[in-house]
């Protein structure tokens, strides 16, 4: 089981990483439509889909060590995409996984 643990953590740091770079994605879309800047979403953009790749590979790692559903690593997956998401999925995966942990533990 340590080597969910360690996925977990790993998870975790990526999920809150990839969060706050799409809420600071999300605020260089405005810098760039509404002030008509648009080098933020460059720099951004791609910083964001780099870790987001990561983010991918964290998320992915641990569904399988964590034997998850196919639905539900989907829904992991994608919830790097949408603002805010990525910090509940990562709560309700974190929850998942202790109570997982705690029932192999006993």
């Amino acid at each position: 089981m340590i080597n969910v643990a360690t996925a977990l953590k790993f998870y975790r740091v990526m999920a809150y990483i990839v969060g706050v770079m799409l809420l600071a994605l999300c605020g260089a879309m405005v810098a760039k439509y509404g002030f008509d800047s648009p080098t933020a979403v460059v720099v951004v953009g791609q910083a964001h889909g780099f870790l987001y790749m990561v983010y991918l590979v964290a998320a992915f790692n641990l569904g399988l060590k964590a034997r998850w559903g196919i639905g539900y690593l989907i829904l992991v997956l994608f919830s790097g995409t949408i603002p805010f998401l990525s910090f509940v999925m990562e709560r309700n995966a974190t929850d998942r996984v202790r109570k997982q942990l705690a029932v192999a533990a006993v």
